[in-house]
């Protein structure tokens, strides 16, 4: 079945950066769009970045442009959200997730803290 584990994520101080990561299973990774939403207490689901299946187009929300990289490896079967300067803003659960048969998998998020 589909699985999807996020890591990476932790306290970091504003102006710092993470690296998360999702490993991906279950099905054929190399075939499929990958995205990270990300979702803070009381707001609604925000779409963070997203990567084609084979890595050459990316697309980034408007409040991370310019600070996160969306990137693949479709050997690994892996996903990274490279993410700078980060602002306490940018404080929430993030997920990665993919779209199969209509369906969207995800996992069960890691937590992300931007706090001085």
């Amino acid at each position: 079945q589909v699985q999807l584990v996020e890591s990476g994520g932790g306290l970091v101080q504003p102006g710092g950066s993470l690296r998360l990561s999702c490993a991906a299973s279950g099905f054929t990774f190399s075939m499929y769009a990958m995205r990270w939403y990300r979702q803070a207490p009381g707001k609604e689901r925000e779409l963070v970045a997203q990567i084609s299946s084979g890595g050459d187009n990316t697309k980034y929300g408007d409040s991370v442009k310019g600070r996160f990289t969306i990137s693949r490896d479709n050997a690994k079967n892996m996903v990274h959200l490279q993410m700078n300067s980060l602002k306490p803003e940018d404080t929430a659960v993030y997920y990665c997730t993919t779209t199969r048969w209509s369906r969207e998998y995800r996992g069960q998020g890691t937590q992300v803290t931007v706090s001085s």
